[in-house]
């Protein structure tokens, strides 16, 4: 953190305005370098850029000088206003990287800046790029919740009370002496204190993924034999032709993904291999990626042509929805949900039915986990108090400290307060540059 960072915060191609962010110890003396004397902080000020090393003209532009703490990244900053041409951008780029101290930021190096410098907390930082990524409503509510510390103040709090449980332990074992320290200090008042945070904790995990599966879709698989009308299914639901469609049998042979908008909910919709017996080796390969992505979905929509027996399925993780397709092939009246993919008969009430499943999975008041990552550090704190609430009846006080330690450190890792440089590597990676 040293070095000084910039990257072009804005998107690549023609534009009116092209913004570079600067952030680093050299901002000032590098801004005074480019555009003369320093303007008032946190004002755009219209100046000349020229190049330091021959004093060129490079653009006439708005400059801004934010001076640290009190910075998005925690240190000196400063951004560049530019006219959004190629050519005007890469001019000032490349005075940038001749400069003493200067380089090219990464993915993500501005945000890590600002983890590091105490300015976010890693949820928050995650918040960022979960909002970065959005394509519905419901995500960008999701992300800005993160963003706004939901997370990170419930999990401090639990920290807090986890330390301070861990703190009336090691005073019992390391003052036992002292008149003033309660001897008691280990009694069923510590424990149920413990007990209380565990149930808490427990809650929260006790969410049916609600915060991931709106991260990463509410995934809906689209099962059946072949020349069931998945691919149809599957062109009319994306309203684009996304997979092939011919009456050979056997034509998908791998998985196929669409996301979309329903109802501000995200959806991925999977198209699959046929079920079948095949002694062909890419069929066969394409109908054991099905049965994976079975046991995977949250929704399996069983398609049925007419004529058809329901699809047998194996036992799976999701819910399934049986559908009866190709309805403009079939007369009369229709029982349960019957679709065409051709016409667009019955697609309304099967998106409904849909739409009512992933309300189900997604809603339900506004989740705290949304990701693996926080999952698995409060599965280990909720294990570590477990041991703890044991422990009132072992009565073996350096154990109980032990368990409220690691509980405490669990709970730390999720705020990015401990132990963290590897999460931090696998984050910041998918930023991108100018973030």
């Amino acid at each position: 953190m040293t070095s000084t960072i910039f990257a072009p915060a804005s998107g690549f191609g023609r534009a009116a305005v092209a913004v570079i962010r600067i952030s680093g110890p050299a901002c000032a003396s590098l801004l005074t370098a480019l555009s003369g004397p320093l303007p008032a902080p946190r004002r755009l000020s219209l100046r000349t850029l020229r190049d330091p090393a021959d004093g060129a003209v490079l653009d006439r532009a708005l400059v801004a000088f934010l001076p640290g703490p009190a910075t998005f990244s925690g240190e000196d900053m400063a951004e560049l206003h530019l006219h959004g041409g190629a050519a005007v951008r890469a001019g000032v780029i490349r005075a940038l990287t001749a400069f003493p101290g200067c380089r090219p930021a990464e993915a993500g190096a501005f945000t890590r800046r600002a983890v590091l410098n105490g300015r976010l907390d890693l949820t928050e930082a995650e918040g960022i790029a979960d909002l970065i990524e959005a394509e519905t409503e419901a995500q960008r509510r999701q992300a800005l919740r993160q963003l706004d510390g939901a997370l990170g103040r419930q999990v401090a709090a639990w920290r807090a009370e986890a330390i301070d449980c861990l703190a009336t332990t090691e005073a019992a074992l390391d003052f036992s002496d002292e008149g003033d320290v309660d001897d008691a200090a280990l009694d069923a008042g510590l424990f149920s204190r413990a007990v209380a945070l565990r149930d808490a904790v427990a809650l929260a995990l006790a969410d049916g993924r609600r915060g991931e599966r709106l991260r990463e879709g509410f995934c809906i698989v689209l099962a059946g034999a072949p020349n069931a009308g998945k691919s149809t299914l599957l062109n009319a639901l994306s309203r684009r032709e996304a997979a092939i469609v011919s009456e050979r049998p056997g034509t998908t042979r791998d998985t196929i993904e669409v996301r979309l908008d329903l109802g501000g909910l995200p959806v991925l919709l999977v198209d699959t291999a046929g079920l079948r017996e095949t002694e062909d080796m890419l069929e066969a390969e394409g109908i054991r990626r099905t049965r994976a992505r079975l046991v995977e979905a949250d929704l399996v929509l069983a398609l049925t042509p007419p004529g058809a027996d329901p699809l047998p399925l194996p036992p799976l993780a999701g819910r399934v929805l049986y559908v009866r397709t190709k309805a403009d092939l079939t007369e009369g009246g229709r029982d349960g949900l019957s679709v065409s993919g051709l016409t667009g008969d019955g697609l309304p009430a099967l998106l409904d039915a849909i739409q009512a499943e992933a309300e189900r999975a997604l809603g339900g008041g506004e989740a705290l986990v949304t990701r693996e990552r926080h999952r698995e550090a409060l599965t280990r704190c909720v294990a570590h108090l477990d041991r703890v609430a044991k422990g009132a009846a072992r009565h073996m006080p350096e154990l109980v400290a032990e368990d409220l330690r690691l509980a405490a450190r669990a709970l730390g890792e999720v705020g990015g307060h401990v132990g963290v440089e590897d999460v931090l590597d696998r984050l910041f990676a998918g930023f991108c540059i100018g973030k």
